[in-house]
């Protein structure tokens, strides 16, 4: 089996998508925003969803990749890259590594959005991640023993398995920057953990 046919084989994950071919720029911006802010991945343009090998012209593509990652990417985003070629068809490979910083996109409106890769979806991120990136690069050293605040909210943790973020601002008290505050600290902590669907963003308190 040829490397190509076996990275095909796993199919299309958190750090792996296909992509038939590129039709807009702007849209496969997002993709690579997500790579860059999740653990890096890469592009096999000329693949369809199903993992069968159609083949592109890799100098079009290529074009539109340059793109994406230098004018609808802020800051601009390096790309490496790399042409397969299987049964006489070319299937060209894309790749980004993770970033030190928020990598954002610039969506249809002309506004600028962070995403990430949650399994194989691209998604748009949330006030909370990245408030957790922000806090991550400034980090707040957790406390010996935790306020009557951080109890409220992390009660509200304990009597369900799984909680949105919705849900916990009806359930506390608490003013909702402050609910947006403590949890962006309980996921540094190491304390929360945050799951992300097409649907919904569900969080989760970590077994101890």
């Amino acid at each position: 089996m040829s490397e190509l046919k076996a990275l095909i084989r796993q199919g299309e994950h958190q750090q792996l998508d296909f992509k038939f071919r590129i039709d807009d720029a702007k849209k496969i911006a997002r993709t690579l925003s997500a790579f860059a802010n999740t653990e890096g991945g890469r592009l096999l343009i000329g693949v369809k969803d199903n993992g069968k090998i159609t083949g592109v012209d890799p100098n079009e593509e290529i074009h539109m990749m340059i793109s994406a990652a230098e004018m609808y990417c802020k800051p601009p985003l390096k790309i490496e890259s790399r042409v397969w070629q299987e049964d006489m068809k070319l299937v060209l490979d894309i790749w980004v590594d993770k970033s030190d910083e928020i990598i954002l996109a610039k969506n249809e409106e002309g506004e600028w959005r962070a995403y990430v890769r949650a399994e194989d979806h691209t998604l748009l991120a949330n006030k909370i991640l990245i408030g957790v990136w922000r806090r991550q690069q400034h980090p707040v050293e957790r406390p010996q023993h935790f306020g009557e605040e951080e109890i409220t909210l992390l009660q509200q943790f304990s009597a369900t398995d799984g909680i949105t973020l919705s849900k916990l601002y009806r359930s506390t008290s608490l003013k909702k920057k402050d609910v947006d505050r403590l949890l962006i600290l309980f996921i540094c902590w190491d304390l929360v953990f945050m799951k992300m669907t097409e649907s919904e963003t569900t969080y989760f308190l970590k077994s101890v």
